[in-house]
């Protein structure tokens, strides 16, 4: 998403007496999301099918830079050295993020509903596991 979102509307953060800016609560998360979700719509020209699996693969570049950019943090690559910082690993995840909400408010117009759902399933599971028992944090969710 980092090559297009730059160009959207961006939504206005709430400032906090100090003048930065406070966090997103859930509501404006999403409503961020769905703005971004009308715009890319309203720019496309691809039939809807082919723009709906464009950003499903959109994930894996974001999850590809993500890898991109732990590889340059971490200087694996001899020829290109500490290319990247752990910031940018982060930003490159915060992609991700953003890029899969996009994609499940294009599959579904009750995305919040959807993510709230499996996120307190995922959450409750891992409850009901004694601590050090398979499936900590890290686990896949499946």
């Amino acid at each position: 998403m980092s090559d297009t979102a730059s160009d959207a509307p961006s939504a206005a953060a709430p400032v906090t007496p100090s003048g930065t800016a406070a966090p997103l609560d859930g509501t404006a998360v999403w409503e961020a999301v769905d703005g971004l979700v009308h715009w890319l719509d309203r720019e496309s020209t691809l039939p809807p099918e082919q723009e709906r699996l464009l950003r499903l693969l959109k994930l894996t570049e974001e999850a590809g830079e993500v890898a991109q950019a732990v590889i340059g943090a971490t200087g694996q690559n001899p020829r290109k050295g500490h290319s990247h910082t752990w910031d940018e690993v982060h930003g490159e995840l915060c992609d991700v993020i953003l890029t899969a909400m996009v994609a499940l408010r294009t599959l579904t117009p009750d995305a919040r509903g959807v993510f709230d759902g499996h996120l307190r399933r995922v959450a409750a599971r891992r409850a009901s596991q004694p601590t050090g028992e398979r499936g900590g944090p890290g686990a896949p969710a499946s």
